[in-house]
């Protein structure tokens, strides 16, 4: 491990979380509502129209999702000012959705309300009776399936440029797979890496689950498997630490810009000069990954807005990380406090 992280401390850690106040972040990307149905399965009864089993809902809960993952931890974490920019739909769920952010204390003014696109949301029926995943029923998603008008296009383009003098770092959380249904088309994409070229003063960082390869000075935020070009890899999947090295170098010498690839259990890759493997906090008992990328991504953007080493950063990103795995059947967040105690234990762990 470098020295520059066996010398990271909490007084280290404790100046970054004290410029967090500081930082001024836009979010670009798919801000998608996560609805959570509780049920009672002692409650269901047989639908006396079809006989089939009709699940109780006992109490809807909904939190921003997707896009709206880092923006809960960039809120939780203490940043100083969130600007959004994407879209929602005119619906009920775009009306929750916009209320949560929000409620945050998010600047709505670039998050457009378009009347020809659904909301995406993510149903999620969960049986409160069973704790942890085992609990959680099948998941239903509304997307939209079609490209993305050019009016919408436009208006988050437009919105792009008027936030950028506006920021310390611009975050792109690319959700969607599906070619030109979400915020980020072919066109955004090529804007936001000529904007990264002539701002090299702002922090550009896209997580993208399929077109990551296609941003140019941008840092990249990827996992393993994205890294090793793997698509569908089983729970118990690894891509070998020396395939990991070297593939990253590639990809950032691609790109242009660094890149953060994250290894499950083991941690953090970070490429370049300094590179090395920033080791995960060791988490025992049951966990839920659901949302820890956005929580590293969240704490990662922050730290390197703060001035800290790319190292530092990814260490700050895998606290937050720890944190978020540990809270069950919900998509979590980590708050200062939590990053303290949690990198005490990486220290333990460590030494």
């Amino acid at each position: 491990m470098s020295r520059s992280l066996q010398m990271f401390d909490e007084s280290r850690l404790r100046a970054l979380l004290a410029r967090f106040s500081e930082m001024r972040v836009a979010v670009l990307g798919d801000f998608f509502l996560d609805k959570y149905l509780d049920l009672d399965s002692s409650l269901a009864e047989l639908s006396l129209e079809t006989g089939r089993l009709a699940h109780q809902v006992i109490a809807v809960r909904h939190a921003p999702g997707a896009a709206g993952t880092v923006v809960n931890n960039l809120a939780a974490l203490g940043a100083g000012r969130i600007v959004l920019v994407g879209f929602t739909g005119d619906d009920g769920e775009g009306w929750e959705l916009r209320r949560d952010l929000a409620a945050l204390g998010c600047g709505l003014e670039h998050l457009h309300v378009a009347k020809v696109r659904a909301t995406p949301t993510y149903i999620k029926p969960r049986d409160g009776a069973i704790p942890g995943l085992a609990g959680e029923h099948d998941r239903y998603d509304i997307k939209n399936r079609q490209p993305a008008p050019a009016e919408v296009e436009q208006a988050l383009l437009r919105s792009l440029q008027t936030v950028l003098p506006e920021i310390d770092a611009l975050m792109i959380m690319d959700q969607v797979t599906e070619e030109g249904t979400g915020a980020l088309s072919a066109p955004v994409i090529a804007a936001v890496s000529e904007a990264a070229e002539r701002h090299p003063d702002i922090i550009f960082w896209a997580d993208s689950r399929g077109r990551c390869r296609r941003f140019r000075h941008v840092t990249v935020k990827v996992n393993q498997f994205e890294l090793a070009g793997i698509g569908n890899p089983k729970p118990d999947d690894r891509v070998p630490d020396e395939i990991v090295a070297e593939q990253i170098e590639v990809l950032a010498a691609a790109l242009g810009a660094p890149v953060f690839a994250t290894v499950g259990a083991r941690g953090v890759r970070v490429s370049g000069s300094d590179a090395a493997l920033v080791p995960a906090v060791r988490v025992e008992g049951t966990v839920d990954p659901t949302g820890a990328g956005d929580a590293f991504s969240a704490g990662a953007v922050l730290a390197l807005a703060a001035a800290a080493t790319r190292l530092e950063a990814a260490l700050v990103g895998n606290l937050a990380a720890s944190v978020t795995i540990r809270q069950l059947g919900t998509t979590g967040t980590a708050r200062p406090a939590d990053l303290l105690r949690a990198l005490a234990l990486w220290k333990e762990q460590q030494a």
